[in-house]
């Protein structure tokens, strides 16, 4: 059976989309000029291979491909002060993932002992309290637990990039907790490199989204060059379009396409987006799909399957948007066989939350409006070019404007704009970012058709059905949301925009309603070790663009604060996608040549484009 071919529609909507770029509080770079940054922590003492802390890395055996023998242990635990059941699960069953285990074992014992400490449950296992004696699992009968395995299949024939190709798919569990239940099978493309000797190292691609399909991807990767010395292995995670089932939710696309005529903010539009939530949950768990599965710590443990299953030793990590917090997590699970890590648009999972956003909008404002202020025929023509922003959020939320647009392939379109359809624009007119000042200034003097334009055309026909909102939902809903309140979710806001209404600050960029979409999608929390920092002395490469509104600069600086073999490089003027540009691509590439010392000599030579200046505007909002 062949993989699937998926459609060919690709637009930069779609590519923002892909939320693998969030940020907290603005953060002026570290070194460099023009938002240039490259750091470079101290190495810290190498043996060797690669290493995490022994807190951090589970113990080997943990993917299913190959097993690690478990010596006898005896049938209970008593909880110690720090433990957790990802601890409990790793160091008595020699497998973290068997958590879930442990907890339905014990679910009465632990729930009592958290009422007895005055919680109203424990969250599922999140808390456990020193001396609770716990019930251990069997170890699995070793025929009992599948190995995951590679199966060849015919490559796409649609795509050119992988006209040389070897292709198929990876068998795994779909929930490793029960390991006797259905199989998944996760599309596997391995492009060759163009050199005709090529290094024996090879580089594995985590996509963004969650929910953006790999194999989709692979013509962007190779236009970047990634395989230009290397093979370049693309597996489509779990739950998206190429490794069925599918967790896409046209449901939730259709509401996408009639938001734009709708207000951002408005609780009647948050409880249309919980109605297709729970509709595609309705669909989905109808076929027998355990949405819990769907999940982070799975999809590393399918990582760390696949180099086993294709015999790698040693293999390169690239990741992108929320590839990179999966990276971060396969690192701290499976450090073995990784021989570097490129992490672009940085998602640390120890901070990641709804509220976590507003930084990353923060800072790539403050980036756009110095580098304005740079640039003299801007600064002159828009002086008050934040201010004005700031007010314009303001009216247009307590006066929405409402216009018709025509957009390409669709016709005419009716959009409405209040403060959160403006402040949701400004993150995807990051990647073109020229234009932003005249926009701004167009929509201040009663012209708002170019931001309605580009408004509407954030979804365009081809698009439904391709990108996996289900997955997003199993992972934000159990991983992020889980662990911020709504109180703190609104302190991120009103930290870094104190003069939004309140409204607009009530839901964080790219993720409205989330919270309350949660609730209907109804998915377990995940443990506490997925908020776990990753301390590792892999070499890590962390690249950001000064201009990225979805995953801040300064979250690359973060997450190398705890990687003591890491480089830090921020592009100026580059938003979301660092290696989609030039000068990104060219570090990444050298970075995996020489992960000590790569090539960052384009960084210095980079400066924002020009930005656009209109006429001098006239007229009033009407």
């Amino acid at each position: 059976m062949p993989i699937r071919s998926r459609p060919t529609a690709r637009t930069a909507a779609a590519a923002a989309m892909c939320l693998t770029s969030l940020t907290v509080l603005c953060a002026a770079p570290a070194r460099g000029t023009s938002g240039a940054a490259i750091t470079r922590p101290e190495p810290a003492a190498r043996e060797d291979g690669p290493r995490t802390s022994p807190q951090a890395a589970p113990s080997p055996g943990q993917t299913t491909g190959e097993p690690t023998p478990v010596s006898p242990k005896p049938a209970t635990h008593t909880v110690a002060p720090g433990d957790t059941l990802w601890d409990i699960a790793r160091q008595t069953l020699g497998d973290a993932l068997r958590w879930d285990g442990v907890y339905t074992l014990n679910r009465e014992a632990i729930e009592d002992e958290a009422h007895r400490h005055g919680r109203a449950s424990s969250d599922r296992g999140h808390w456990i309290f020193p001396g609770t004696v716990l019930a251990l699992p069997q170890p699995p009968k070793a025929q009992a637990r599948p190995s995951s395995r590679f199966v060849p299949a015919p490559c796409p024939t649609t795509s050119e990039e992988l006209r040389e190709a070897r292709c198929g798919f990876l068998v795994v569990p779909e929930n490793r907790a029960h390991p006797n239940g259905r199989t998944l099978r996760l599309a596997v493309a391995m492009v060759p490199s163009t050199s005709p000797r090529p290094r024996p190292d090879p580089i594995v691609f985590f996509a963004g989204g969650p929910g953006a399909d790999a194999i989709g991807d692979i013509p962007l990767l190779t236009e970047a060059g990634l395989n230009h010395d290397r093979d370049l292995v693309v597996m489509s995670q779990r739950g998206t379009l190429s490794s069925p089932p599918a967790l896409t939710c046209p449901e939730i696309d259709r509401f996408y396409q009639q938001r734009v005529h709708l207000r951002y903010d408005a609780p009647s539009t948050g409880r249309r987006y919980v109605q297709a939530a729970a509709q595609c949950r309705e669909r989905l768990t109808g076929q027998g799909v355990d949405l819990a599965a769907y999940n982070t710590m799975e999809s590393a443990a399918d990582v760390a399957d696949l180099r086993r299953a294709l015999g790698v030793q040693r293999w390169n990590v690239f990741s992108h948007s929320y590839g990179t917090d999966l990276a971060l997590t396969y690192m701290r699970m499976f450090p073995e066989g990784i021989r570097s890590v490129s992490l672009d648009g940085v998602v640390p999972p120890s901070v990641a939350t709804p509220g976590w956003t507003w930084s990353s909008v923060k800072e790539a404002l403050d980036n756009i409006l110095s580098a304005c202020a740079d640039q003299p025929s801007c600064r002159q023509r828009y002086p008050d070019l934040g201010a004005t922003f700031t007010r314009l959020v303001r009216e247009l939320e307590a006066r929405p404007v409402t216009t018709n647009v025509t957009v390409p392939e669709v016709g005419t379109v009716k959009v409405v704009l209040d403060g959160g359809a403006l402040l949701n624009w400004m993150v995807r007119a990051s990647h073109e970012a020229a234009i932003f000042p005249s926009a701004v200034d167009e929509l201040a003097h009663g012209r708002p058709q170019r931001i309605a334009e580009q408004w509407a055309a954030t979804r365009l026909p081809g698009t439904e059905g391709v990108f996996a909102h289900g997955l997003s939902l199993s992972v934000w809903c159990s991983e992020w949301v889980s662990y911020e309140t709504p109180r703190e979710q609104l302190a991120h806001g009103l930290r870094a925009f104190p003069g939004f209404p309140h409204s607009v600050l009530a839901q964080p960029p790219q993720l409205a309603f989330l919270r309350q979409g949660c609730q209907a999608w109804d998915v377990p929390k995940a443990p506490a070790s997925i908020r776990a920092v990753t301390r590792s002395s892999i070499p890590t490469l962390a690249l950001s663009g000064s201009f990225d509104a979805q995953t801040g600069a300064q979250w690359g600086r973060y997450a190398a604060g705890t990687l003591s073999h890491s480089t830090v490089v921020t592009l100026p003027g580059v938003a979301h996608g660092a290696y989609l540009n030039r000068c990104g691509a060219q570090v990444i590439t050298s970075f995996y040549d020489d992960p000590d010392t790569p090539d960052t000599g384009c960084v210095a030579a980079m400066k924002p484009k020009p930005f656009a200046i209109g006429p001098a505007g006239v007229g009033t909002r009407g």
